[in-house]
């Protein structure tokens, strides 16, 4: 039962990506000819101002698995709410058997996170966070997961203009 994410989609002709690659993934497949080898591979994209995306691409040859990943991440743009170089709030997510936990931190502490989720929240331009990655360590759901968790971050003043209140009344009760 996977929760709808109300994340803002982002187009990527306007801005400029900087992609990392995640992991590459090397595949075999038996038949009665011999083993065929294939690549996937996962790479997360973003502009170090807040947007971020992830893509998944499968081909026979590294370089083209990594283009084609590259591709899907441009077409999976979120925006995410950075302020002073963290988040908002703390937050959890989870995809699969990954469960991921961010927290907010002071000026300073950086980013606090394992591989997978590093990547994500590095180019997603947060620079100040701690994390925790719980459960599965498979990377394509650890990445999964920590961008469904910034997806469903929210800052004081899309929760004030969402509730139709004044900012004060949103800290104030």
């Amino acid at each position: 039962m996977a929760k709808k994410i109300q994340a803002q989609k982002v187009r990527s002709a306007e801005i400029e990506l900087k992609d990392k690659l995640v992991t590459i993934n090397r595949v075999t497949k038996v038949t009665k000819g011999g083993r065929t080898f294939s690549f996937s591979a996962i790479v997360v994209v973003g502009d170090e101002k807040g947007v971020v995306g992830h893509g998944l691409g499968k081909a026979k040859e590294v370089t083209t698995a990594i283009t084609k990943a590259v591709d899907d991440a441009k077409k999976n743009l979120i925006k995410v709410p950075i302020i002073h170089g963290t988040i908002p709030h703390q937050q959890i997510g989870k995809y699969g058997g990954a469960r991921v936990m961010l927290k907010p931190a002071s000026q300073g502490t950086g980013v606090i996170a394992g591989g997978a989720m590093r990547a994500v929240l590095e180019s997603a331009g947060i620079t100040d966070v701690l994390a925790k990655s719980q459960g599965s360590s498979n990377p394509h759901n650890v990445v999964k997961a920590t961008i469904e968790a910034l997806a469903v971050v929210r800052d004081a003043y899309t929760v004030a203009r969402t509730r139709g209140v004044s900012l004060d009344r949103v800290f104030n009760g």
